[in-house]
Parts: structure tokens; C-alpha cells; sequence
């Protein structure tokens, strides 16, 4: 008889538990929207929640709202940071050296408290610019208002145009400008050159990232709650989460209103897969001596980097000094000198003994390790099946593990919560379930990060070493994954980064004993204890940080043993 091969148990393994992962879930949802009390025995067909979902007057304006809001985040953060990857990678400004590291800080400060920071500046009440110019200017009325729809585009933009930047850096960094010289040559001015090559050049990925952003922002929990709420501003999750928040929860009206926003979000996704389709139509990177060039901003580049430099300081500077001040103050005021005496690290005390606070510490850090540490291992697996073996399914596991990447949090919140609450799996209301989430959602951000690097590692190794004798899985473990290492820990680095600061699926999941950190300042927020969540914020921030810095050093040294390797 064949000997059975070790990698055939694990391509039925991982084909398994994805589809589990995936499939179950979703599911689950269709079932539950279906039917009548979805989470009682006798839950009957029916089409009674999508016709209170649909039949509903407030639909249609919650259709609309969500379309203006993600339509015009999508514009302001591309044009942000669009603007500054042309700046960081085309021109000669001065000091741009230093573009690329401060505009991904906003990365590293979770979505919540950048929300936060925003609704402290720019509150027409307690707002600290509003408050500042009020007193300067003699103004009647505050100048800004974070809760409008305006508002709520500002607050979200501001912390999504670091992922333009670095998704439209790529972009100009990969374009040979010889197209560029040859217009310049035959006459063409800089901004015609401008609107008539280099956009047309960039459409494939000036759209990518549109779609990206829209998603991304159709499934943004933490402003719509924040902000939108009090503004009666609702969108699709912001009404999932009251649905099921209500009394008793309305489980089938959130399940219809999660199908549809999974629709929506299935539909951007698929639409980025055809704009990314014939990308090779736009290739103008060749062997034929490619060089980037840079463009003379004359005696503007001074003016352009003063710019640069104002705008970090509005969009970062302000938001972070807002927190550490609201931080050191015993009860929230705007800051002003007279207030330099009052402060006190009253709330970093209380933080640290605040009970449900270590709670959340340990249960952050248990998913922060455990959920890239899974995650990663899955997909290296997943990897090497679609990349290659000769499986013929592979293209579907790849297409199931890219999925979830159109399940907004909110919507595989609920999928879970039909799921656990369902199947006689003890684990709801417990740490593992939220460890079951994480690592659906960002299974599509591990396969995208192991694939591009396994893809660069040549068959001739294994095939070296299953001529000395070699097992599959001894393969695997000291030639394959020693390799990929420096690509999985800067997929591991991410998802720690964003699993520390997840709150869309947490909010539906969570329970007594099993809150993170997240759960901690938005519950902090609506008691309206604003100093000990900016103290809470600032200690996530710093644990960030540290965190980013530290793999970032060890991902050096990664990189260096990856050379001898290959």
C-alpha cells in the first residue's frame, strides 16, 4: 500500500477548521435572518425581519447615512494621504525623510481613542479648540462640531489616511517616471503632467484604495457610536448594536440588518478583486534601467514641509496632547496654566486598581499573543497549499480564508453569537470565544502576509530536502518556516497591534470576566469618567509602542538570519 503522507492529513485539517472558521458562521447568519426568535427551538421560517428592516422608514435614511459617511471619509482620507505619499515619495521637500515614520503613528493609537481625542477637541461643549478660539476670538457660537456627519468624516478619516499613505507610497514609489520625462519634455507643465500621466497611471491603485477605504469605514464601530449617536446620526452598525442591546435583543432584525451590510461589503470587496484583476495593463516597472525621479518644488518645498509638519501636529500632536492632559486632571477641564498645579497621577492609580481593568489586561495580552501566534500558523499553512502544492482546491481555500475579509466586526459579532448560542460548544460568554473571532477576522491579513512570502521561496529547497530524506514536516518546520519568518512576523506584529485595540466584535461577545481593553474605555466612556480612560488610553498607547518597536528591532535581526538562510 502507498505510504500515506503526513500532508494530506494536514490539508484536510486546515480545509476543516476553515471552513469552520468561515463557513459555519456565515451560515448561521442566513439561517438566523430567516427565522422567527432564531435563538429559540421553535424558530420558524419567515421573512418578517428583513420586512421590519426594509419596511422601516428609517432604512432608507440609515442606507443613506451610511453611503455619505463612507463616501466622503473615503474622499478626505485619500485625498490626505494621497497628498502625502506625492509629497513623501516625489518631491525634494525638506525633512521628508521623516513623513514615513509620523504618519503611521495614527496606527498605533486605537480607533476609540482617537475618537475620543477628536470628541474632546471638537465637542461645541467641552471641546478644547472650540473653548481656546471662543476665548480668543470672542465667538457666540463654537466653531466646530464633532457630532454631524462632517464630524464623524473628519474623525475617521484622520485615522485611516496612514493606511493610504502607505498603500499610495507603494504605488509612486513602484512608477518609472520616464513617462513623466517624456511629457515634460515635449512641453507639458507639472500639473499637466500631473492629471494627464501620473493619475491615469494611478487609477488601478487610486481605486483599490477607495474600495478599501469604504469598506473599511462601512464597518467602523467606534465613531458611529461615539459620535453618531448622540447626533442621531445612525448607520448599519450603530443599529445592529442597539438591536441587540435592546430589550428584550431583536437577534432577527440584527441579523437581516447584518446580512445587508455584509451584501454591501461583499460587493466592495468584490469589486477591488476586478480592479486589481488587470493590474498588470498599468506595469510600467521594466528591467530597462528604472529609476525613480524627484520633482523640484522650487522655492515652495520650505512651505510644503511647514505644511506637512502643521498638519502632524493637528492630526497626531493635538489628539495625543489632549490625552495625556485630560490624563493628569482629577476631573476634566480644558487645559490652561492654572490648572499646571492640579495635576496628579491620581488616574494611572486608579487604573492600576481598578479590578476590572486587570482583568482586561491579562485577557488582552492572553489574545494579543495568542491570535497573530494561531493565526500565523494557519495561514503559513494555508499558504503553502494555495502556493505549492498541486491541491486541486486550493483556489477555494484561498478564497475562504480572503472571505471574512467582508465580514464588517459587528456583523461576525452577531454570526458568533447565533453560532455559540446554538451549538452545544461551551464557550460564549467566555475568553475563547473572542479568540474565535480575532482569528476569522484577520485570517484574510495573515494569508495576504505569508502568501507574498512564501511565493518568493524556490521549490529547489524542498525538493533538496526530501531528496536527503527529509519528512514533509521537517521541511516545513526548519526549511520553510525559518525563511518566511521575517514576512510572519510582520504579519504577527499587525495583528497583534489591532487585536489589542478590536472593539466592533468584542462589544456583541463579551462578557462578565471576559472584557479587554477596548470593552474598558468604552464602558470608562459612557460613565463619563473621561480622566481614567485618558489615563487607560495613554497606557495602551505606550504598550503599543513598545510593542511596535520591539518587533520592529527583532524583525531586523530576522532579516539578517534570513540572508545566511537563503
Amino acid at each position: 500500500m502507498r505510504k500515506i503522507d503526513a500532508r494530506f492529513f494536514i490539508i484536510g485539517g486546515t480545509s476543516v477548521v476553515l471552513a469552520y472558521l468561515v463557513l459555519v458562521p456565515l451560515t448561521f447568519l442566513l439561517w438566523g435572518s430567516f427565522h422567527s426568535s432564531p435563538l429559540e427551538a421553535k424558530a420558524s421560517f419567515t421573512l418578517k425581519n428583513y420586512f421590519a428592516a426594509y419596511g422601516d422608514p428609517k432604512f432608507y435614511r440609515l442606507f443613506w447615512n451610511s453611503f455619505l459617511y463612507a463616501g466622503g471619509t473615503c474622499i478626505v482620507a485619500l485625498f490626505l494621504g494621497t497628498s502625502l505619499a506625492w509629497v513623501y515619495e516625489r518631491t525634494n521637500a525638506p525633512g521628508k525623510r521623516y513623513f514615513g515614520i509620523i504618519a503611521i503613528v495614527p496606527f498605533i493609537i486605537p480607533g476609540i481613542l482617537s475618537t475620543i481625542s477628536w470628541i474632546l477637541l471638537l465637542s461645541p461643549r467641552i471641546g478644547v479648540l472650540n473653548l481656546w478660539l471662543k476665548g480668543i476670538f470672542s465667538l457666540d457660537k463654537p466653531l466646530f462640531n464633532i457630532y454631524s456627519l462632517s464630524g464623524m468624516i473628519w474623525a475617521e478619516a484622520v485615522h485611516l489616511y496612514p493606511l493610504v499613505f502607505l498603500m499610495m507610497s507603494a504605488a509612486f514609489r513602484s512608477m518609472d517616471m520616464s513617462l513623466e520625462e517624456a511629457a515634460t519634455m515635449s512641453g507639458a507643465g507639472m500639473t499637466q503632467t500631473f492629471f494627464r500621466i501620473t493619475m491615469p497611471l494611478l487609477r488601478p491603485a487610486l481605486f483599490s484604495t477607495l474600495l478599501i477605504m469604504f469598506i473599511r469605514t462601512l464597518e467602523a464601530f467606534e465613531v458611529p457610536a461615539l459620535v453618531g449617536l448622540p447626533a442621531n446620526i445612525d448607520v448599519f452598525t450603530t443599529q445592529i448594536y442597539l438591536a441587540v442591546h435592546e430589550f428584550p435583543p431583536n437577534f432577527g432584525l440584527a441579523g437581516a440588518l447584518a446580512v445587508t451590510l455584509l451584501f454591501l461589503s461583499g460587493m466592495g470587496v468584490y469589486l477591488y478583486r476586478r480592479a486589481t484583476r488587470h493590474e498588470k495593463m498599468f506595469a510600467t516597472v521594466t528591467g530597462k534601467g528604472f529609476r525613480p525621479r524627484l520633482i523640484d518644488l522650487g522655492r515652495f518645498r520650505y512651505g510644503i514641509s511647514v505644511l506637512c509638519f502643521l498638519f502632524f501636529s493637528v492630526t497626531i500632536g493635538l489628539p495625543l496632547f489632549v490625552l495625556l492632559w485630560s490624563s493628569l486632571v482629577s476631573f476634566y477641564e480644558a487645559p490652561h496654566f492654572k490648572a499646571l498645579s492640579r495635576l496628579t497621577i491620581r488616574n494611572y492609580k486608579f487604573i492600576f486598581g481598578y479590578p476590572h481593568a486587570l482583568v482586561a489586561f491579562k485577557n488582552s495580552f492572553f489574545l494579543m499573543f495568542l491570535t497573530p501566534t494561531i493565526t500565523m500558523l494557519v495561514t503559513s499553512v494555508i499558504a503553502w497549499i494555495t502556493v505549492k502544492s498541486k491541491f486541486k482546491g486550493r483556489g477555494v481555500l484561498d478564497f475562504l480564508a480572503f472571505l471574512p475579509i467582508a465580514f464588517p466586526g459587528i456583523v461576525l459579532g452577531v454570526s458568533l453569537l447565533y453560532v455559540y448560542l446554538l451549538l452545544p460548544v461551551p464557550i460564549y460568554g467566555t475568553i475563547w470565544i473572542l479568540l474565535v473571532a480575532y482569528i476569522t477576522k484577520y485570517l484574510p491579513y495573515g494569508i495576504r502576509t505569508t502568501g507574498s512570502t512564501i511565493i518568493q521561496i524556490h521549490q529547489e529547497l524542498e525538493e533538496a530536502a526530501a531528496i536527503s530524506g527529509a519528512a514533509w514536516g521537517v521541511t516545513f518546520r526548519k526549511i520553510l518556516l525559518p525563511l518566511m519568518m521575517p514576512g510572519l512576523l510582520a504579519g504577527w506584529i499587525y495583528i497583534a497591534m489591532v487585536s489589542l485595540r478590536e472593539l466592533s466584535t468584542s462589544i456583541l461577545l463579551y462578557s462578565s470576566g471576559s472584557e479587554v481593553l477596548s470593552i474598558i474605555v468604552f464602558d470608562l466612556w459612557e460613565s463619563g469618567r473621561y480622566p481614567a480612560l485618558c489615563a487607560l488610553g495613554i497606557i495602551m498607547i505606550v504598550l503599543l509602542t513598545v510593542l511596535a518597536f520591539g518587533v520592529a528591532k527583532l524583525g531586523g535581526k530576522m532579516g539578517i538570519k534570513r540572508e545566511v538562510w537563503s
